[in-house]
């Protein structure tokens, strides 16, 4: 049985606050313990259930049997799910490489859920990196880490000041708008980034003057507008 401590430590991680301060964020269920298992994340401690550790062999990692009173206590999910790890961060990323590649901006993207996706649909299409505005949602978020469904361990995620960053970029810079050119009459690019905007306001004013192409989805029904996570996901279909 996990101690009292033990179990306020791993709660203590759900905020943001404890997991810059220790470095380290929490995942859930053997799916993201498989692709975590098999990524170079470091991983600090395992908590699971007697089934998911009979099933999977663990070397020169420490793990801890757990029963399921003590994984409802430490997980963050309605139903938890056999296992629960503690990794160490990655932020020791260099300057992205952008030529010969697409990459990803988010400006202000806020839901935790939209961003996991945005980050599973980006692997998906095999995009490496995703560079963000300082006030996007964090990448170690727990609901993040759990929508991404593992494809955080081939992503980077970088933050930085947008405006600084895309002075300096040499690639065309590709904006999802309401207003621009059809997406599906745009040539697919060699190399770009393409930026998608804020849920409720889309790309903000002061980026819209780094925006070289606008490019809409073309609308036929009456819906005002688009899931960010969606949009990207169609655009990402026509220029990769």
């Amino acid at each position: 049985m996990l101690s009292r401590n033990e179990i306020k430590y791993i709660q203590s991680l759900c905020h943001k606050k404890q997991r810059q301060l220790e470095g380290l964020f929490i995942a859930e269920g053997p799916k993201i313990a498989e692709e975590l298992l098999n990524s170079d994340f470091t991983i600090k401690k395992i908590y699971a259930l007697p089934e998911w550790i009979a099933k999977n062999a663990i070397n020169d990692i420490e793990v801890e049997t757990i029963d399921e009173i003590d994984l409802s206590r430490i997980s963050q999910l309605q139903t938890p799910h056999q296992v629960v790890i503690i990794a160490a961060q990655k932020n020791d990323f260099s300057k992205p490489v952008l030529k010969n590649k697409l990459s990803i901006v988010l400006d202000g993207i806020q839901d935790p859920g939209n961003m996991g996706t945005i980050i599973r649909i980006a692997d998906w299409f095999g995009i490496e990196n995703i560079i963000c505005s300082e006030d996007t949602v964090e990448l170690y978020n727990p609901k993040v880490i759990q929508s991404t469904m593992g494809s955080f361990v081939r992503t980077k995620v970088y933050y930085s000041n947008l405006n600084e960053f895309l002075k300096t970029v040499d690639v065309p810079v590709f904006g999802a708008m309401m207003k621009g050119e059809n997406m599906y009459e745009l040539q697919k690019p060699k190399e770009g980034l393409l930026v998608i905007g804020n849920e409720g306001k889309g790309i903000r004013n002061e980026i819209l003057q780094y925006i070289t192409n606008p490019i809409t989805i073309p609308k036929k029904g009456g819906a005002e507008s688009l899931n960010a996570a969606v949009a990207m996901g169609i655009i990402l279909s026509h220029l990769v």
